[in-house]
């Protein structure tokens, strides 16, 4: 079984544990492919694919050590960005985070091309005595990382709470009968919002017995006509008519 931990953003990774498992909300000092890393608990025991496993919850020394090389990640964030900006490197690092023992760096970094940072990792590495890992992310990490403004005028989920990116396809959009264009139902990333699958569970249940856009639909007065547009709210359909009418009928009068 496993926990899913949080460390700098709301997405999750996942620890195996040995034993009873780590209270919620405790912060707990992991191992991982890249060394000792400190993070919260945020679920109870699942079974999701594990990264790593719990070594111990973490002591006031781990999480004062913790705070401090957060301090110095920052730093390093600040530094890399004016040195990127000054060699004219076309990327933008996100976030950096060092391991317990301060000896792996790890640099979230974006990119629209591929960039060659092979300079950058010697450098950082030489200057703060660590090995350095540069991990290319998303534009969905991108804006996680960053932070940014919903159209709602909230912060964004994903740089909140949001603990894993779902499967967002243009379908949840017509199924909720919104528009099409991609300025309305993308998200500051440029990908789908994620928050179209919120709602979508319940548009799945009142689409049940409404027919689909351009099916042939009769009425019980025996007027019949072509669907063109489908309301799930208000639980009717747009028939137009063979004389060129258009009729909102209610699901309960079709035949």
């Amino acid at each position: 079984m496993t926990v899913g931990v949080r460390f700098r953003t709301p997405l999750l990774r996942y620890f195996r544990f040995q034993g009873e498992p780590p209270p919620l909300e405790a912060y707990v000092v992991v191992r991982s492919q890249r060394g000792l890393e400190v993070g919260k608990v945020r679920t109870p025991p699942a079974g999701k694919r594990e990264e790593g496993e719990v070594v111990r919850l973490a002591t006031k020394e781990d999480l004062d050590k913790a705070a401090r090389l957060r301090a110095r990640a920052e730093e390093v964030l600040f530094y890399l960005r004016a040195r990127l900006k000054e060699e004219g490197v076309a990327a933008k690092a996100l976030g950096c985070d060092f391991t317990l023992d301060g000896g792996h760096l790890t640099v979230h970094y974006a990119a629209e091309e591929r960039v060659n940072l092979r300079r950058f990792s010697r450098e950082l590495g030489e200057r703060y005595r660590a090995r350095v890992e540069f991990l290319a992310e998303g534009p969905r990490e991108e804006a996680q990382y960053l932070g940014t403004l919903g159209a709602c005028g909230m912060e964004s989920c994903c740089s909140t709470w949001l603990q894993g990116f779902a499967q967002v396809s243009i379908k949840l959009a017509r199924d909720q009968q919104l528009p099409l264009s991609p300025e309305k139902i993308s998200g500051p990333c440029g990908r789908l919002l994620c928050c179209l699958t919120y709602e979508h569970p319940v548009y799945q249940e009142l689409l049940k017995g409404l027919p689909r856009v351009n099916a042939r639909v009769c009425t019980k007065a025996g007027l019949c006509g072509k669907v063109q547009k489908v309301h799930p709210l208000k639980g009717t359909v747009e028939l137009y008519l063979e004389d060129g009418k258009t009729l909102e009928v209610p699901k309960e009068d079709l035949a």
